[in-house]
């Protein structure tokens, strides 16, 4: 749009030009054509003077705002520069850090290693020692009585296992013995539990019988402890059953009995009973203790006794996250459609499962997992056979990292050496239970004192139907001190 000031500008020169002409038609007497033609030239001149002073102006302005552009772009150049500079400085700073911490990691990962491997060697070494001290040592004598075995007290601390005075120098050897399989005997035989010695199937079934009218069912606790650590982490409830004498029958001699008279019902709901009174106890002083609690393939595909279980556990389900239904892997194999809808019903419930009795390795973890298992028992020795390797689809070292991909742990259980414990830390097994950490022990009953300070023969305690104790008749000799633990338990006690 045309500006004001150049639209009067050029009426101004129009004026003047044709005032000049008529001054030279008027004044001088020219023609009006000359006049006109001078009046034109005036017009023509004060144009051309009018565009030239405009473009000088214009150029002088355009001059100053290219000045200005420039000095802007060399200071925007000047900042660019500068942000470049620190950039680079942060750059170089970032990466002398990150060298820093890779040297300082790799230096710590190296050490770590060479410590597992110091610790490695040590925990070899003090089991050859502790082979070659059990084979040195003298063998007991026939008359002598086996060591009392004192009751669990569940109100002392369960984080980490007793630990007693180190054991005397062994004297010089014998002439040679006999090897070690002889520690499942030997652990048998300092157990209370005796076997049902003279008794066939009708004398030991109206001994079952009358032991669960009369509330004879004994819970016994093994511990479950992590490796290589060896704390406490489960417990297992083992049932015994007392007869008339008050002598212990183990669990494997009046099961098919139980099963077979349909009394394996009843015994489950009274274990159910005690596990959840025990796991009461324990809760009080850990939160973060469980239960491992069996239960029979009958009583899971029987409708009445499954619903007096289901009413129970449906009562207790705050501790679902703590205990843990057990059952036999021949159970989960030959599971039909009610024991399947049964067993859904508990994990719908929120309770854990566990699998024990393995006798293979061909396992289905998905399979496993969707149902609610989260726990498979494996014995030591299955795990560490070599034949496994061929006759399983997958090798033993890599089962555990093979289950915990499906949120299922691996507990390798019969434990009874510590060449086996370092073996199995080879195969990332996080837990363990066996008579090398403890056997199943009885209960101490809740009245009794936690301070440790009575002997063993004071506290006569077998665990009745409320939890409270019932005399035993046959505590009457102190009992020795709890054995020592040697090995990777001792060394971790240590570090």
């Amino acid at each position: 749009m045309i500006r004001i000031s150049t639209i009067f500008i050029a009426i101004c020169m129009v004026l003047v030009a044709a005032s000049l002409g008529l001054v030279l038609y008027a004044v001088a007497g020219i023609s009006g054509t000359e006049s006109a033609i001078v009046a034109l030239t005036a017009l023509t001149f004060l144009i051309l003077y009018n565009a030239v002073s405009m473009r000088l102006r214009d150029r002088s302005d355009v001059g100053g705002q290219i000045a200005d552009l420039s000095r802007g772009t060399a200071d925007l150049a000047r900042q660019v520069a500068e942000f470049g500079r620190r950039l680079a400085a942060i750059e170089g700073r970032i990466a002398s850090s990150n060298s820093t911490n890779s040297d300082r990691i790799q230096s710590v990962v190296g050490e770590i290693n060479e410590l597992g491997g110091l610790v490695r060697q040590l925990a070899t070494t003090v089991s050859a020692h502790e082979d070659l001290l059990a084979g040195a040592a003298p063998s007991p004598a026939p008359g002598a009585r086996p060591e009392a075995e004192a009751p669990m007290d569940l109100v002392a601390a369960f984080e980490e296992l007793p630990m007693a005075p180190p054991p005397l120098p062994a004297p010089p050897p014998p002439p040679p013995m006999q090897p070690r399989p002889a520690a499942a005997v030997q652990t048998q035989s300092a157990h209370p539990v005796q076997t049902a010695n003279g008794r066939n199937q009708t004398q030991l079934l109206a001994t079952l019988r009358n032991a669960i009218d009369e509330n004879r069912i004994d819970i016994f606790l093994q511990p479950m402890v992590t490796l290589p650590q060896r704390k406490v982490r489960f417990y297992e409830a083992v049932t015994r059953v007392r007869d008339e004498r008050d002598q212990l029958i183990a669990a494997e001699e009046f099961i098919s009995i139980a099963e077979a008279s349909g009394l394996i019902g009843r015994i489950d709901n009274m274990v159910m009973l005690r596990c959840v009174q025990v796991l009461r106890r324990l809760m009080v002083r850990n939160k973060d203790v469980g239960v491992f609690c069996n239960v029979a393939a009958s009583t899971l595909g029987n409708s009445t006794t499954f619903a007096q279980c289901l009413d129970f556990l449906e009562a207790n389900r705050a501790l679902a996250p703590s205990l843990v239904l057990e059952f036999k892997q021949s159970t989960f194999r030959n599971l039909g459609p009610a024991e399947t809808e049964n067993l859904a019903a508990l994990a719908q419930r929120g309770f854990r499962f566990s699998i024990d009795h393995v006798t293979d390795l061909r396992i289905e973890p998905r399979e496993l997992a969707d149902r609610g298992v989260r726990f498979i028992k494996v014995p030591a020795a299955l795990l560490l056979d070599p034949r496994q390797a061929s006759t399983s689809d997958i090798h033993p070292s890599d089962l555990s990292d093979l289950l915990g991909r499906f949120g299922i742990d691996l507990i390798a259980e019969r434990i009874e050496g510590e060449r086996a414990v370092v073996d199995l830390l080879d195969y990332d097994v996080r837990f363990g239970q066996g008579f090398l950490f403890a056997p199943p022990r009885p209960l101490r009953p809740e009245g009794a004192s936690a301070t440790g300070g009575a002997a063993p023969n004071q506290a006569q305690d077998t665990q009745g139907s409320n939890g409270s104790g019932t005399q035993s008749s046959g505590a009457t000799s102190s009992a020795p001190p709890p054995q020592r633990l040697t090995g990777n338990a001792a060394l971790a006690r240590r570090i």
